[in-house]
């Protein structure tokens, strides 16, 4: 592990706990030797983090303390490439360009020896195969629910049957190769997906859902891990 990771990772280990801790501790998580967990801690109270150390106590970081956000380490870096990855092949176009902005923006802040985890990580995924085309904009469907209207589509079903919908727009599911709505449907009451290769038209209400969003979502994982009859 480099020094810069040791050090990042000794701060993250005083942060998630507010009792002392010892280097013999340090020293096994890191799987360094205690002279290494000495020296490391004393180059971070030199670059003036407020740690705190007691022989034979172990080292307290004090409150108010926080690491730059974008301090990251290696593995931490593959994961934000991997996810940029990922969405920029399987999303629709919109959070596809947001995942390069993210990626431009965590690049423009990185110290410069770590650019090139970002720029060429060790991980990788392949982009979508056989993506299927949305025929509504996705953008459109996340502003619905973030404001948490209701919206009316007319959705077209595998067997060619046409119906008109009023739904309380929950999640945007990502697949594959498709795009998934999950909804409140009222003229079901209950939770139905929708596929956005086959909604032809949606209309955006004023009305807002009547219920709590964030409890409606919270009911429809419950029901994916409930037991259903057979």
């Amino acid at each position: 592990m480099r020094k810069a990771d040791r050090l990042f990772q000794i701060v993250q280990i005083l942060r998630r706990t507010g009792r002392p801790v010892t280097a013999d501790a340090i020293a096994e998580e890191l799987e360094t030797s205690k002279r290494s967990v000495y020296r490391d801690v004393a180059a971070l109270i030199g670059q003036r983090v407020p740690i705190r150390g007691e022989a034979g106590i172990g080292y307290v970081l004090e409150g108010g303390f926080d690491l730059p956000p974008l301090m990251l380490t290696a593995d931490e870096i593959d994961a934000v490439a991997l996810g940029v990855q990922w969405v920029a092949g399987h999303a629709d176009p919109a959070l596809a360009r947001a995942a390069h902005d993210v990626l431009a923006k965590v690049a423009a802040v990185l110290p410069e020896e770590m650019r090139d985890f970002l720029i060429d990580p060790s991980s990788r995924t392949p982009p979508a195969w056989d993506s299927v085309a949305d025929r509504v904009d996705a953008a459109g469907l996340r502003g619905a629910i973030r404001a948490a209207r209701k919206i009316v589509i007319r959705y077209t079903d595998p067997s060619g049957a046409g119906t008109e919908r009023t739904l309380w727009p929950l999640v945007i599911g990502y697949l594959d190769s498709v795009r998934v709505l999950i909804a409140w449907c009222e003229l079901r009451k209950d939770f139905r997906s929708f596929r956005l290769d086959r909604i032809d038209t949606v209309t955006y209400l004023d009305d807002r859902i009547p219920s709590d969003p964030g409890a409606l979502r919270r009911k429809w994982r419950a029901s994916l891990s409930a037991p259903h009859a057979s």
